[in-house]
């Protein structure tokens, strides 16, 4: 039951931050809100990579650091593995989650009837809208695993691929 509630928390801050940071803060800037929402983030994953890492030996390489945060990490964040990793060996990691958690409880209306009457006067359509809110909750997941693998010494560039929701791949580019 405790588990229950802090899923629950975790979800309701998580909205409140995406929700002051889009409509409040940064309203008519939302590249700037979606940079500070990716900096909260990537400050979490640097606390949590610390201390879930605290007793292991330093890895020798991106590829292990990697299979710890898919392994590992993201157990600990949200109870289960990725469930496929794919590389390039090149620096290009892709991180793919299919169901995942934070994705899982958000609810879109795509009915025809919602998206002939919420056009607003810039044009943009309510799937339009919804993709740019899902976006918007994505970037603290991808300063998470920014966050977490700039602390095991990893300079990298994480994006997103929502092509398939619930599903989501996280692009991890390993910085030169």
């Amino acid at each position: 039951m405790g588990r229950e509630v802090s899923e629950s928390c975790v979800d309701n801050l998580m909205i409140e931050m995406v929700s002051a940071y889009c409509n409040r803060f940064y309203s008519t800037k939302p590249e700037l809100a979606a940079r500070r929402i990716e900096a909260i983030g990537y400050q979490v994953g640097h606390q949590l990579s610390e201390r879930y890492t605290m007793e292991r030996p330093r890895f020798s390489d991106h590829l292990e650091a990697i299979k710890f945060i898919c392994k590992d990490f993201w157990a600990e964040l949200f109870k289960k593995q990725i469930d496929n990793l794919k590389t390039n060996h090149r620096g290009t990691f892709v991180l793919q989650d299919n169901r995942f958690q934070w994705l899982t409880r958000m609810s879109i209306d795509p009915s025809p009837a919602n998206a002939d009457l919420s056009q607003d006067s810039s044009g943009e359509t309510a799937e339009n809208r919804a993709v740019q809110i899902t976006s918007m909750h994505l970037y603290f997941p991808c300063g998470i695993i920014r966050g977490a693998l700039s602390n095991l010494g990893i300079p990298c560039a994480v994006s997103v691929d929502t092509s398939n929701l619930p599903a989501c791949s996280f692009v991890v580019r390993i910085k030169a």
